[in-house]
């Protein structure tokens, strides 16, 4: 049985002078001398969460006090009471999840409620979020080609894994509807040291949702997160949490005492006692870097210490921006008068037919004594000589004007064109011409690629955070590497007759980052038009009417339809490069 160059075996040294690598250690050359890996003493993930150089540490713990940050903070709630964003943003959920008369008597009229209003929001966070997300790091021109692809392979992998862990495509799809209904969404990213990773090297990244009533920006005239002079991101925590923070932190737990929220959310209200805790990052002006201090009103949670990253790990998204402010309107503001004049309209119809639809009896009194409706019921008459026809009439109802209905359904038409939730594009039509509903589609859904390609930057904004939070926190740890056939090659000629394995696992220094030149592209597929079938069909026209080469083909299509895709396009280049010589 052939070994494995790679597997199951000791850590390897060869002799030679070692090559420099532009991008520091932790990068695997085979074959050009040095060190195959590192030791694997010291593989113990990056540094302690909070360990912070002392350089400009007093200034910085200086700046901040609990009383200074609660000050800005209420200065920032200020702001957005004045924008009556917290009203607005209660408003808006409670008409799109159907609680569209809250606050209003009705004393026992009817209330219906004709929720248009999250049939549009659906389509258009489905126009906008995509499951199909990915994100691809590749080399600037300027890089070192070799090592930067190496390096690009690894980071490409952790956007994986991060990408699963995180369950990004949930995430995107509440992000982008917190964008619609709130008017602004947030995501955050931190790295947790307590979790596991299988390894010695503790600590993932994680990223989560932040409601935007609940973060604050230290310019609210800029949108623009990384601009910042600073952030403050508000919680309602337990309060025997916080104590328990204090004390790792060496402060007073007794001075943590449960308050109100400031935003008055009612469900908060409902919970028992909880503390708002407020997290405030700045930047340094010195070095740059992001310092950070968790405090309550009135006291210190974790004292301020350096983060070391570069960039806020927050991403902001509005869905329709209003200038010289942080905050965008929301896509639900605009539809709720259209949607409370349907339901008034509907309530009163409602009342019309409930009071007047059926047909009233008239009799003369004179000649009735009491008039019984009951089935089969005899009715004692007095005629006086009278005709029996004048004693009792019927009065027909009451007719509701049909244009009621037709001006119901032409606000309804009218309000889901505008956002550009047709009925073809809702699938409500007869697929009787299917070419034409797929061009009617294809056309309601153009006005959405703006607000699409918001969604795509936001995300290449998340991954540049990964890559900060990789760099300052993964320190050392094992990944899993694919080798190209070059590197496959160089492994084999270590040991003669050994097979070489296609994806190795071996230690890697996520400190290089520090120094690697990398760009961010967003490859993104999915679509309804451009779909990966639709995508497979074309290559494979074009493949067998010889337009394009099996190589031109393996490298356009789609990750997962082809195991070892890389390795069999380098070797059919290099077969190539032989043949041509």
């Amino acid at each position: 049985m052939k070994q494995k160059v790679g597997e199951n075996r000791p850590l390897i040294r060869h002799s030679g002078a070692a090559t420099p690598s532009p991008l520091g250690e932790g990068l695997f050359r085979p074959g050009f001398g040095g060190t195959l890996f590192p030791e694997e003493e010291g593989l113990g993930g990056g540094r302690p969460h909070g360990a912070a150089p002392t350089e400009d540490g007093n200034e910085e713990r200086e700046r901040v006090s609990p009383e200074k940050v609660w000050a800005e903070y209420e200065k920032g709630v200020s702001f957005k009471q004045q924008l009556n964003l917290y009203d607005t943003v209660k408003v808006n959920e409670d008409f799109y999840v159907g609680r569209q008369w809250e606050g209003v008597r009705s004393n026992g009229l009817p209330t219906p409620v004709f929720n248009y209003i999250r049939r549009i929001i659906l389509y258009l966070v489905a126009s906008t979020a995509t499951d199909n997300l990915k994100m691809n790091a590749s080399p600037l021109s300027c890089a070192p080609q070799e090592e930067t692809e190496r390096l690009c392979k690894v980071v490409n992998a952790q956007f994986e894994v991060l990408f699963e862990r995180n369950k990004m495509g949930m995430l995107v799809r509440q992000f982008m509807r917190n964008a619609a209904v709130d008017g602004d969404a947030c995501l955050y990213a931190w790295f947790d040291p307590d979790q596991e990773t299988g390894q010695a090297a503790r600590g993932a990244i994680r990223t989560e949702l932040l409601e935007n009533t609940r973060v604050i920006f230290g310019n609210p005239n800029s949108r623009q997160v990384q601009e910042q002079p600073w952030l403050i991101i508000s919680r309602r925590e337990r309060p025997e949490d916080v104590r328990r923070e204090v004390r790792q932190h060496g402060g007073d737990p007794e001075q943590v005492r449960a308050d109100t929220d400031e935003a008055g959310d009612r469900f908060d209200a409902l919970a028992e006692g909880k503390v708002t805790t407020l997290l405030k990052l700045w930047r340094n002006a010195g070095t740059g870097s992001i310092w950070a201090v968790k405090t309550v009103q009135g006291a210190v949670v974790r004292p301020a210490w350096n983060t070391e990253q570069s960039l806020y790990p927050i991403v902001w998204l509005s869905w329709d921006r209003v200038p010289n402010c942080y905050h965008g309107q929301a896509a639900v503001t605009g539809l709720i008068p259209n949607q409370i004049f349907v339901n008034k309209m509907f309530a009163m119809t409602m009342i019309s037919l409930m009071t007047t639809a059926y047909p009233k009896i008239i009799y003369d009194k004179t000649r009735v004594a009491k008039w019984d409706s009951g089935v089969g019921k005899a009715i004692g008459v007095d005629l006086g000589g009278g005709s029996i026809s004048d004693v009792a009439k019927t009065v027909d109802p009451a007719v509701i004007s049909p244009q009621v209905s037709q001006f119901i359904e032409l606000a309804i038409s009218l309000t889901k064109e505008f956002m550009g939730a047709t009925d073809a594009a809702l699938g409500n039509v007869r697929p009787d011409n299917t070419s034409a509903i797929l061009a009617l589609q294809k056309a309601s859904q153009v006005p959405m690629e703006l607000t699409k390609q918001d969604l795509y930057q936001c995300i290449e904004d998340l991954g540049r955070i990964w890559l900060d939070l990789m760099r300052v926190y993964y320190g050392q740890r094992f990944v899993k590497v694919t080798l190209s056939e070059r590197e496959r090659r160089a492994r084999m000629a270590l040991l003669p007759g050994a097979e070489a394995p296609e994806t190795v696992v071996e230690p890697f220094d996520f400190g290089v980052l520090d120094q690697a030149a990398l760009t961010l592209q967003l490859d993104v597929g999915g679509s309804a038009y451009w779909s990966e079938i639709a995508q497979m069909n074309t290559l494979d026209n074009l493949l067998t009417q010889g337009r394009i080469s099996i190589v031109d083909y393996l490298e356009r299509v789609p990750n997962g339809y082809i195991s070892n895709q890389q390795e069999l396009i380098d070797a059919l280049k290099e077969r190539e490069t032989q043949q041509g010589n």
